[in-house]
């Protein structure tokens, strides 16, 4: 599934209309975006927002949107013909401009070295780059691109390099980078469908997860097996995938995987399939042994009990955290909730974040919740004395009015959860009496 070209640009020009509306004394300008670039350890994936607004998957581009609507494409030229090694690669051509729906297809630079870009190749390398944007500034334009605090380095190195090859785009640089989240945290049908996607690939995992949980199993073979079947239905890992078991549920990002799951653990499983660049995010905690003790049903109950709550609050104009309005912030009336019943101090963190084409989607927390978003709820549980960890995940999707949880089809009551994990000891237990 992929959408026309000409549907990526009439993004980038929302996007420009969007900054004007920000920015109205910005008379004059463009938007430049980065993609990403390749680093020989780790399979590309492009930048989220370069591709949210080009859908394209080559590394080392820069794109320019000029505040006429415009946009223009920078590529890298290379000494080796980049067709030897990539599957899809743009050309400086009028033809791939048109086809791209950009307004033009011209090089960076002079040829650079190898086959890989360089993120800090020298000035001749980026010289018609650099040539455009000194032209911008010289008619007193500005360039909007991502200033803010990033996850990435891409943008700070990048902008520290141009800074050192154009010394006065320093004052000219301001940030986009509310108006691409709030553009990007609004998701169309398209969009939620290739969400769905990765979310019905991830509840496949957390069943076949399920099933396979119990005594004497290593949490890395529980985890090779849920990477297998995204791997299996062309999908990914949206991030490292967490399976852990009795103490090791109480780290929240823990990821070492080396443990055995011995009797009475609770198993958390915290797993996401990314599908055409969009993610889903889904955790459930199993008992290893099929049912919960007693104080684990206690405290399970409690964490779900938080997690239904919540769903029937979430909907247009509350915030997913919002300290100075608590009445209308769901971290704030999960902390509440989870209080009454004697929890709150082992809620170690938020109840939820914007998910999309990244996990910990770009989103404004300090803005209520539309329709169109997509969030988490995962309220959590973690007593490290007791061995005891709990987190409940869902996605949802907000709508007009409330919200629709997009992995509802993946049970998460009490008794559901050990009927699952269950089966997998029942299957032992069935194939040993066909062994005898």
């Amino acid at each position: 599934m992929k959408q026309s070209y000409a549907f990526y640009d009439r993004r980038r020009k929302e996007l420009i209309e969007l900054i004007k509306q920000q920015n109205p004394n910005a008379k004059n300008g463009a938007v430049m975006l980065l993609a990403g670039f390749e680093d020989g350890k780790h399979t590309f994936r492009q930048n989220s927002s370069f591709y949210y607004y080009t859908g394209l998957t080559e590394p080392g581009l820069v794109l320019i949107i000029e505040f006429s609507g415009k946009s223009r494409l920078f590529i890298p030229v290379y000494a080796t013909p980049r067709s030897d090694w990539l599957v899809e690669q743009v050309v400086a051509t009028k033809e791939c401009a048109q086809q791209l729906s950009m307004s033009d297809v011209s090089y960076l630079g002079k040829p650079q070295r190898g086959y890989e870009p360089s993120l800090l190749a020298d000035a001749q390398q980026y010289d018609n780059l650099i040539a455009y944007l000194k032209k911008i500034i010289d008619n007193q334009g500005t360039i909007f691109t991502y200033t803010g605090p990033q996850k990435s380095m891409l943008y700070p190195v990048f902008l520290m390099h141009m800074r050192q090859l154009l010394p006065e785009l320093a004052q000219s640089v301001h940030d986009s980078g509310l108006a691409i989240a709030a553009q990007r945290s609004r998701k169309n049908k398209f969009e939620i469908e290739l969400m769905y996607k990765a979310v019905e690939l991830t509840m496949v995992a957390q069943e076949a997860a399920s099933r396979v949980i119990q005594p004497g199993v290593k949490e890395s073979l529980i985890k090779a097996g849920i990477e297998y079947i995204f791997a299996e239905s062309a999908g990914s890992p949206a991030f490292p995938s967490i399976v852990a078991a009795g103490k090791n549920s109480t780290i929240l990002h823990y990821h070492n995987g080396d443990a055995t799951i011995k009797p009475n653990d609770l198993v958390v499983v915290d797993i996401g399939a990314e599908y055409e660049y969009y993610c889903a995010d889904i955790t459930r905690t199993y008992p290893a042994s099929g049912t919960f003790t007693k104080r684990q049903r206690e405290v399970y109950e409690a964490v779900l009990a938080t997690h239904e709550y919540i769903a029937t609050l979430v909907k247009p104009g509350m915030f997913l955290r919002n300290a100075e309005k608590p009445e209308i912030s769901l971290h704030h009336l999960a902390v509440a909730h989870l209080e009454k019943k004697g929890f709150a101090q082992y809620f170690k963190h938020g109840i939820g974040h914007y998910l999309g084409l990244d996990v910990h989607d770009v989103g404004d927390y300090t803005q209520p919740l539309e329709e169109g978003n997509v969030i988490t709820i995962e309220p959590g549980v973690y007593i490290p004395e007791e061995n005891i960890g709990i987190r409940i995940e869902d996605d949802y999707w907000i709508v007009s009015g409330g919200a629709e949880c997009l992995s509802a089809e993946l049970p998460r009551d009490a008794e559901s959860i050990q009927e699952m994990a269950r089966a997998s000891i029942d299957d032992e237990d069935e194939e040993q009496e066909d062994y005898d």
